[in-house]
């Protein structure tokens, strides 16, 4: 099948769009996408309505991009119940938004819109980069629309239920508590060391151990590549721009700023919705009547704008280059001198009153100020460009051809191999990179002996990989790992040896012995600390773990716990008091913290208990 893929393919244009679109699905979520690539088959219904394999497909590809891995380096199953899931809450909470009666205003919309960065140019909304993006993305300007206001919704449910969260003064205080309580003790660690020194280990011990574990032994699957890179550096040592094309693009550039104004507007909204347009524009007519007689801007767009966002800025919705804001706006703005407050204005989004707060006519910079600037831009392009006519090329050649020597011929790119690696990656930015490991490793690449396709590596380098050398996995021969294991094996009972006197320690201590002749056999001393805290750092963290977890005696009475640390040393602690903490102890900002943590892990839970009342209520199948 894989192969019918290749023979079908048409090259590299389909999929530098497919990643483009999967880009951008993953910055604004699997339910915005409109069209698709696969069958309409359902793989869930959420009461009623159908999630389908499209966009199941899709939520994966958007879970692997989030992990940056493969299908290869998860249980596939997995993966795509984690994705179902993920889809099915989104549906329930698109449901009980709606159920909720939840909208957000067309002015909220547009001011998210306009505040994308995918959609602006130099800090600055592009309508036109805007509509392109969408568009690339499978968008409509209008289905973006209605696909960012249930995403919206859908947040503003969420917080809704986690911002109920409170917690109260006595929470955060026996928090704080048990956060400044310490602890008195004492311990002794008994380190790993020669005990075992004389004792041979047998060899039918370490013949078992290997028989018994030859996983622990075994070499993983490995392979070489051999690879060409196609780096936008090497072109960009290539291209020239002489001085006439910055002269001209000079011109040019200079032309469309010095044409470009840019005016800053206030305006209060009016809703459509509840009212006719005539009763509106009416109402619109006497809020111009009370700014004609001097009422403030700002205080009448707090009281009657439905955008409350920019009503909080005085009815402030920023600059426009004649472009950004609907056109009735446009046209009534380009009328009016700084100061000045049009007349009511009707647009797809409501009732504008329209004020003209700034405006700026663009000034532009001497030609020896920006012609570097300029140059570097050209050259740029132009070296964008003829990247891209090369990926194309040589995603062709990789495809045509059975070998990279073709390719290094007709493109004048060197054939490099790389050290070996397994299924988990090398150390180089080539064999380290998931897609390269990915397709490495596939039937293509690994079984047929095919060229990869293009793999892109950043935004500047994509490389084709072939099969170089296969080292199949394999088990290391018992002489090569015969030291190894009896290493293992003789560490194995240091540490039963070093537990065995942690052992008689705690006995004796027990029976009433101080344990002092074990102490001087073994060179070993008590080590005291009181007033320890939870996160005190000048301490091993297991052994802090370990008091902090210990109950104290009811009768007052030393408590005693033995435990191996991770390093193989045997710790005895001996718990001699539990001291209160005091709430009023903790720093201020400390406090705040802590609650500010408590409110965070409360709303969580809130959010959570209702998705799961969702879940409960809902009919899932």
């Amino acid at each position: 099948m894989l192969q019918t893929i290749r023979d079908n393919s048409q090259g590299l244009i389909a999929k530098i769009i497919i990643g483009f679109i999967i880009a951008l699905m993953a910055l604004f979520g699997a339910e915005s996408i409109v069209g698709g690539f696969f069958g309409a088959n359902t793989a869930a219904t959420v009461n009623g309505e159908e999630i389908t394999e499209q966009e199941l497909a899709i939520s994966l590809q958007n879970l692997m991009a989030s992990l940056g891995a493969s299908v290869a380096d998860f249980d596939e199953e997995l993966l795509r119940d984690v994705a179902l899931q993920q889809l099915i809450e989104d549906k329930l909470l698109a449901q009980a938004a709606a159920d909720a009666g939840l909208v957000i205003s067309a002015a909220s919309i547009d001011r998210e819109i306009v505040r994308t960065p995918q959609f602006q140019i130099g800090g600055r909304f592009d309508q036109d980069l805007a509509r392109r993006t969408m568009a690339a993305q499978g968008f409509s300007p209008q289905t973006y629309r209605d696909a960012l206001a249930q995403q919206m919704t859908m947040g503003q449910l969420a917080n809704a239920y986690s911002a109920t969260a409170f917690v109260t003064e006595a929470d955060v205080a026996r928090l704080a508590e048990l956060e400044m309580q310490t602890r008195d003790f004492r311990y002794v660690s008994v380190p790993l060391g020669t005990r075992t020194l004389g004792e041979a280990i047998p060899e039918d011990e370490i013949r078992n151990y290997y028989d018994s574990n030859p996983a622990q032994f075994t070499e993983e699957e490995q392979i070489s590549l051999q690879y060409v890179v196609l780096d936008k550096d090497v072109i960009f040592d290539e291209v020239e721009i002489d001085d006439a094309r910055v002269r001209t693009q000079y011109e040019a550039e200079r032309a469309a700023a010095t044409s470009s104004i840019e005016r800053r507007a206030s305006h209060i909204l009016l809703d459509t919705s509840a009212a006719s347009q005539e009763e509106v524009l009416a109402q619109a007519q006497t809020i111009k009547q009370r700014l004609d007689a001097g009422e403030d801007f700002g205080a009448l767009a707090r009281e009657f704008s439905v955008d409350t966002f920019s009503a909080e800025q005085d009815g402030d919705i920023g600059f426009t280059n004649g472009s950004v804001f609907p056109a009735s706006v446009e046209q009534a703005l380009a009328a009016l001198e700084v100061g000045q407050v049009a007349e009511p204005v009707v647009s797809e989004f409501g009732v504008h009153i329209v004020k003209l707060t700034e405006y700026e006519a663009q000034q532009f910079p001497e030609y020896e100020e920006v012609a570097e600037r300029i140059s570097r831009e050209l050259k740029a392009t132009e070296v964008d460009q003829i990247y891209f006519n090369r990926m194309e090329t040589l995603a062709n050649l990789a495809f045509e051809s059975f070998d990279l020597q073709t390719i290094s011929e007709d493109m004048q790119l060197e054939i490099q191999t790389s050290e070996f690696f397994g299924r988990t990656g090398g150390s180089g930015p080539v064999t380290s990179n998931p897609e390269v490991i990915s397709q490495a490793f596939a039937q293509d690449v690994l079984g047929d002996g095919l060229n990869s396709e293009v793999i892109e590596l950043n935004d500047s380098r994509a490389v084709v990989v072939r099969l170089g050398e296969h080292r199949p996995a394999s088990v290391r021969p018992f002489e090569d790992v015969r030291a190894e294991i009896a290493v293992m094996l003789r560490t194995q009972k240091e540490r039963d040896k070093a537990a065995e006197v942690g052992q008689q320690i705690l006995s004796a201590l027990e029976s009433g012995s101080d344990a002092a002749d074990i102490f001087a056999t073994e060179s070993l001393a008590w080590d005291q600390r009181n007033g320890v805290r939870r996160n005190q750092f000048d301490l091993n963290t297991e052994i802090i773990r370990n008091v902090f977890a210990m109950q104290a005696s009811s009768e007052g009475q030393p408590v005693r716990q033995g435990f191996t640390l991770t390093n193989g040393a045997y710790v005895v602690i001996e718990l001699q008091a539990v001291n209160p903490g005091r709430a009023e102890d903790m720093p201020p900002e400390q406090r705040q913290q802590l609650a500010t943590a408590m409110l965070d892990t409360q709303g969580r839970m809130t959010f959570d208990a209702f998705l799961a009342t969702l879940r409960n209520n809902a009919s899932i199948r």
